[in-house]
């Protein structure tokens, strides 16, 4: 009883800050729909409701292939970056030992830094003279500098798979340091192997972490502009240079609202998808087992 009652003290020191969270979302939300909806012409704004600006824009086959390869750039690094974060995090857990906080303040350093000078970093190590063909050169590797190193999509899911990968160590290890280590030693003395205890015990209770990390990895990539703009070039355009050049340099706001509530409503749409997938994937092994 005295658990719970502290408990609910704990969540209602919480609610003030959690309901100004969610007004600020929803206020956000409601300006964007609201301008994405108006006309050009600042002089009209909120006197004329029109979807000019979906017309003109959302309906555009650039902006589908865009999202398309915004959405295929942030699964890529989503993927890349679990399976970077993933063997951090369970050494950190499971061997870590005293040194947990030293590891884990290694880990989150470099993001004391500037994003900006991180991303230009990779910039100078991918170029064209940068330290990756100069080092290949030296060595007789290659006669002239890699092109595919930089300004593509492969360079923008490399800085960014660097730049997002604390965000996935660090609920990857809450998950797993959650675990009960007696569940792994039970089924080791009953003859489990090593690999079989992973696959058995650790990861499907470490899944929690996995899914929160790959939600805070996927969904801010997707709407990523600076990585793209250093170091993707023409070839790594992703749909936030689009939404960041229509609300800079084109000055045409209902257009950038427009095309950012359509990314908002394909990202929650494909999330949902992938949430039901998930679902029906679980009722047939549950119904078997």
């Amino acid at each position: 009883m005295v658990r719970s009652d502290n408990r609910l003290g704990q969540y209602l020191m919480l609610a003030p800050l959690g309901v100004s969270a969610v007004l600020v979302v929803l206020l956000s939300l409601a300006l964007i729909v609201a301008l994405s909806l108006q006309r050009v012409d600042p002089t009209l704004l909120f006197t004329e409701l029109t979807l000019t600006a979906y017309r003109e824009n959302v309906l555009q086959p650039l902006f589908w292939r865009v999202l398309a390869r915004s959405i295929a750039i942030s699964a890529a690094v989503t993927a890349a970056t679990l399976l970077l974060s993933y063997p951090v995090a369970y050494f950190i857990a499971v061997k870590g030992g005293r040194h947990k906080a030293l590891m884990l303040v290694l880990i989150t350093a470099p993001f004391f830094t500037s994003y900006l000078l991180r991303i230009f970093a990779w910039k100078i190590i991918l170029g064209f003279n940068g330290v990756v063909n100069s080092a290949l050169m030296t060595a007789g590797l290659i006669e002239a500098p890699l092109q595919f190193l930089v300004y593509n999509s492969f360079s923008v899911v490399v800085a960014l798979t660097h730049a997002y990968l604390a965000f996935a160590v660090l609920p990857i290890y809450v998950a797993l340091e959650r675990i009960d280590k007696s569940l792994a030693e039970s089924a080791s003395d009953l003859g489990a192997r090593p690999f079989a205890n992973f696959r058995q015990i650790t990861l499907p209770l470490s899944m929690p972490g996995v899914i929160a990390a790959a939600l805070l990895i996927f969904v801010p990539t997707v709407g990523d502009y600076i990585t793209p703009t250093l170091v993707g070039g023409p070839g790594g355009t992703m749909i936030g240079n689009l939404i960041q050049a229509q609300f800079g340099k084109a000055n045409d706001w209902p257009a950038g609202s427009a095309l950012s509530v359509t990314v908002i409503l394909s990202i929650g749409v494909l999330l949902a998808l992938i949430a039901g997938g998930a679902r029906l994937y679980r009722r047939p092994a549950r119904s078997a087992a």
